[in-house]
């Protein structure tokens, strides 16, 4: 505890971060702006709240987030600890009770008394030469934001949108069913709401009608394609909604064993079940406009929303150039960055991004060369985004979940298909994060 290191942000990458230093016995002084000041997008006063959804993806390990999930597991992460403890039913996924997640990882920061928790917010680089870790997220403030654009040579922007919550009481369950896509969990974790082909294309019609809310004509909106408001997807097709977040397959209607033309879901925000997301239905639709074209769909013509969609900026930096292997600023070693500032997307990779941050902080106090995670591995898949190894020459650094396609090519012809090639990524990455462990 001789040793401090200073993060700003406790959000999934801050937080993580400052509880893996803390197990070393390296002194935190963790910066949070809440309560005295919110971004657009926040309404807790606590630690690693979630915003956009409740879901932390899939958990399981064939998926590529799933496999982070389990290494993140064996490294003792506290966001995949916090996770596990405040989990909800949703199918394969590891969804969590937002509120109850964001205690627990208040709760296991406060029993370490290496952590300092400031109240307030930074609106400057720290100058060094302390270590510092920047760790503020897709909406970092305007002063922040100006130091990292004069420090970086300039910054990137694309534009979150956060999707609806509904009061399960106000749906109609005459017409949504329980069921999970090809009955996965418990086999009913999701409620579904069944459109003929005339509904469908009715609501297509009035998403694409709807009034939307303008960008700043300074913003350049620049969406990543995992988080496309729902608008925007069916601007690129009248069936793309009922081959993406609207599709049928798997969800069959138990009372009719018939499956309808597009399916609408929504997952739980809560163990009770009383409030659910509308999966995948992000929009940068007014709020008047949500109201009116959401309530248009079967089982929701008296929908009380509990939360309405919005668009939120998000800044990133071109991580290949700006940041060293070690995920230090290489023109400030001393700062470095980590969580969605750097180009990863997704809660879990936001965490295991802090978590190596951490790790390259422990190397540099401790006077050795940063150990990077093996390639094979789903943390080594992100550590090669942000490097650029997972990409070709010229590729432009874009923010990118943890996908297989991160990962070093398996050698040789792998039997099986898809899923054997799958089973082969898992089988080489849980050897390789062993080795790393020990």
């Amino acid at each position: 505890m001789t040793q401090r290191v200073t993060i700003i942000g406790a959000g999934l990458a801050g937080c993580e971060a400052a509880h893996r230093l803390a197990r070393s016995g390296v002194g935190v002084d963790l910066w949070e702006m809440k309560p005295a000041r919110r971004s657009p997008a926040h309404v807790l006063d606590g630690p690693c709240e979630l915003v956009c959804s409740n879901s932390l993806r899939s958990d399981n390990p064939l998926n590529a987030v799933g496999l982070l999930h389990e290494e993140l597991r064996r490294l003792d992460s506290l966001v995949l600890a916090a996770a596990d403890e405040t989990r909800v039913p949703a199918g394969d996924a590891l969804a969590v009770d937002r509120e109850r997640f964001s205690r627990r990882v208040a709760a296991r920061l406060a029993e370490r008394p290496e952590i300092r928790l400031h109240a307030a917010e930074v609106t400057a680089l720290p100058e060094g030469p302390a270590l510092a870790l920047v760790a503020t997220g897709p909406l970092t403030g305007d002063g922040l934001a100006a130091g990292l654009q004069a420090l970086c040579g300039g910054r990137l922007f694309f534009y979150d949108a956060i999707a609806p919550i509904v009061s399960a009481e106000s749906i109609d369950m005459t017409i949504a069913f329980a069921r999970s896509r090809y009955d996965k969990g418990s086999g009913a974790d999701y409620l579904n709401l069944p459109l003929d082909e005339a509904q469908y294309h009715a609501f297509v019609d009035a998403l694409l009608a709807g009034e939307k809310v303008a960008p700043h004509q300074f913003e350049e909106p620049r969406y990543f394609d995992g988080c496309l408001p729902i608008e925007v997807m069916a601007e690129r097709g009248r069936e793309v909604l009922a081959h993406g977040p609207l599709k049928p397959v798997g969800l069959e209607d138990p009372r009719t064993g018939k499956r309808a033309h597009a399916v609408a879901q929504l997952r739980r925000e809560d163990v009770a079940g009383t409030a659910w997301n509308l999966v995948g239905f992000q929009t940068r639709l007014t709020w008047p406009e949500q109201r009116r074209i959401f309530r248009t769909l079967p089982g929701l013509a008296n929908a009380e929303f509990l939360r309405l969609g919005q668009v939120h900026r998000n800044t990133f930096v071109d991580a290949p150039r700006v940041l060293a292997p070690d995920l230090s600023v290489r023109a400030r070693p001393h700062l470095f960055l980590a969580g969605q500032l750097t180009g990863v997307e997704g809660y879990v990779e936001s965490a295991a991004c802090g978590h190596l941050a951490a790790r390259a902080i422990l190397d540099r106090l401790a006077g050795r060369p940063f150990r990077p995670p093996p390639e094979a591995t789903a943390l080594g898949g992100l550590h090669r985004h942000l490097t650029g190894a997972a990409h070709p020459t010229g590729h432009e650094h874009q923010p990118s979940n943890v996908i297989f396609a991160l990962f070093p090519p398996l050698p040789g012809w792998v039997r099986g298909g898809k899923e054997g090639r799958k089973m082969a990524h898992v089988a080489r990455a849980r050897e390789e994060l062993g080795a790393w462990i020990s």
